[in-house]
């Protein structure tokens, strides 16, 4: 089944890459900007730069498997659905790098740092900018759904789901930057953190926005698609942060250590601070928020965290959730269509062991 995700994902990357760059050329002919302004279509080009730099599409992917859970027809509204999902992400991309002082991302530069060298003496404009590009996307991915191929009660009930995700997701950013503020995250804020920043928009509006595509409203099944997106989006957000510690640099294609470095109280802070000695905890509390830790240091908290058994305890962390949301998803017999639910039930593992 592992071969038959990848398989899905590829055909939908594919698919949905082709048809974000004819949305991009349509919206750059289209835009409605005065004739001597610069500044919007540069911005537009930023945001499509960014955007088709996309990696696997995996909000897609969910959205079209939410669909055949109803049904295996072609629906014209996935391909709105899948443009706004993708457009809200660009928009996080983009206010994202700006809060963390990013350089780089999906191996280019950040919307942020593509500003600061347009104008290196106007750091303001830059910032202005930045923030402006992303509330373009924001925009963007709520009026494309205004002009998605679908009933008018449909498309409603698609911008009302799209618009509560960025407001939830807008919550997550700020309780995010909050928890760095608290001396001791518990496990409930860091999943609550993980609920609102990431699953709910990266795995509820997905599932949500594929029922209504498909005529199914998900109002009927809320309860278990809020729990499934939770639970698989606290072990995907346990995931992330294990490989940024953890991980092999290369395969990431960017350093480890970031989120040390940058003071996060991950998942991957919280597991150590909780498994080592005083002598270990001063050597993590010293590289924790130092933006020139040394990767010489980041290497020793790793050494610390593997000696004191982090990943594999991390690692069983994620897979237990990982199991919890696939038995939500096995719950969905046989209210919808087997092959889809089949779908449901194996991703977040995989999700979990593909990049173990």
């Amino acid at each position: 089944m592992s071969h038959e995700i990848l398989q899905r994902a590829s055909k939908c990357e594919q698919r949905f890459n082709k048809r974000f760059e004819e949305y991009f050329d349509a919206v750059s002919a289209s835009l409605d900007a005065p004739s001597f302004s610069r500044f919007a279509p540069e911005c537009l080009e930023l945001l499509r730069d960014l955007s088709l730099r996309g990696g696997k599409r995996m909000r897609v992917v969910v959205l079209h498997e939410a669909a055949r859970l109803v049904t295996g027809e072609p629906l014209e509204a996935l391909d709105a659905a899948a443009l706004s999902i993708e457009l809200l992400q660009t928009h996080g991309l983009v206010h994202d790098d700006l809060i963390d002082d990013s350089r780089t991302r999906r191996g280019g530069l950040s919307t942020y740092y593509a500003y600061r060298e347009r104008f290196p003496s106007h750091p303001r404009t830059a910032l202005g900018l930045t923030v402006l590009a992303g509330d373009l996307a924001l925009a963007l991915s709520l009026q494309v759904l205004l002009e998605a191929k679908a009933p008018a009660a449909v498309r409603q009930a698609m911008v009302e789901v799209q618009t509560r995700t960025a407001a939830d997701t807008f919550v997550g950013q700020i309780i995010d930057v909050e928890r760095d503020f608290t001396d001791a995250a518990d496990t409930e804020m860091l999943h609550c953190v993980a609920d609102y920043k990431s699953a709910r928009y990266s795995i509820l509006a997905p599932l949500q926005l594929g029922l209504l595509a498909a005529g199914e409203h998900p109002a009927h099944a809320e309860k278990e698609l809020r729990e499934y997106a939770r639970l698989a989006g606290i072990s995907g957000q346990m995931r992330d942060d294990y490989l940024d510690l953890f991980g092999d640099a290369a395969v990431m294609g960017k350093p480890c250590g970031t989120d040390l470095r940058d003071g996060k109280h991950s998942y991957t802070v919280r597991a150590l601070l909780a498994a080592v000695d005083d002598d270990e905890r001063r050597v993590v509390q010293a590289a924790l928020g130092d933006p020139s830790c040394t990767l010489e240091t980041i290497a020793a908290v790793r050494e610390i965290g593997e000696r004191r058994g982090v990943p594999d305890s991390m690692r069983a962390d994620m897979r237990r959730y990982a199991r919890q949301a696939s038995a939500v998803a096995a719950g969905w017999r046989p209210r919808w269509r087997e092959e889809a639910v089949t779908f449901f039930e194996l991703l977040p593992l995989w999700s979990v062991e593909r990049t173990m």
